[in-house]
């Protein structure tokens, strides 16, 4: 270990995981998700955990893994689809599901991030979302106060970033991270490359050392697909 940098995964964990504890995980699908630090909770066997994430990536792959082994508590997510576990957990009511819109998810996390508590929004007035949170008239429009999210540990995936913790991300990888990142009380990256200070462009950077506490080096990736579809050649 030197300063922010840590030889893998396990090591980048080590004395921060704990039952119970919120989790705000970056990516989309599969799609910028933190897989080694994923695999790294898995192994370590904590549970009970609430995690904040847009899905729960896909049937045993992504954050999918820690529902197959009923890790997670309490999902907090924008879309639910495409995971066969996650339907059935939640339907034998082994899982506990807050549904945030995607919009709103983001915001809440980026909120999170600023210090901000919570905030007012359109989204989700009058539905099942809106249900038991307050509400308030504004130039004679009704809004849904929705809270921040603060969480105990962030989990994200970058393309390249320094060793003090500057981090770029990889077009549309970036997804979610940002404000995952900036949400949690400790943040932990995994990238693809790690490389001098001074190398990255300044006006570069998606997020400044300064939201960064550990960062490890996770290549080589495999680059998942949740559905390939491709046409049959055509015969000349």
């Amino acid at each position: 270990m030197t300063g922010k940098l840590y030889p893998d995964a396990s090591a980048a964990l080590d004395g921060l995981l704990k039952d119970g504890m919120l989790i705000a995980s970056g990516g989309f699908g599969l799609c910028g998700i933190p897989e080694r630090l994923i695999d790294a909770i898995v192994a370590s066997g904590i549970k009970g955990l609430t995690v904040a994430s847009n899905n729960a990536g896909i049937d045993n792959q992504g954050l999918g893994k820690l529902l197959r082994t009923r890790q997670i508590a309490k999902m907090i997510s924008s879309y639910v689809g495409e995971n066969k576990e996650f339907e059935r957990q939640y339907l034998a009511g082994e899982l506990e599901v807050e549904f945030s819109p995607q919009g709103t998810l983001a915001e809440r996390m980026r909120a999170g991030g600023a210090g901000i508590p919570g905030f007012y929004t359109k989204t989700g007035v009058g539905t099942l979302v809106a249900e038991g949170k307050e509400s308030k008239i504004f130039d004679g429009q009704e809004y849904v106060l929705e809270q921040g999210i603060f969480a105990d540990l962030a989990i994200v995936k970058a393309w390249k970033a320094d060793t003090t913790g500057n981090v770029v991300f990889r077009k549309t990888a970036r997804n979610f991270n940002v404000p995952a990142a900036t949400c949690g009380k400790v943040c932990v990256v995994e990238v693809e490359e790690i490389v001098a200070p001074g190398t990255l462009d300044p006006d570069a950077i998606h997020l400044p050392g300064v939201y960064v506490q550990r960062l490890f080096l996770g290549a080589p990736y495999d680059k998942q697909i949740e559905f390939r579809t491709v046409r049959e050649r055509e015969t000349v």
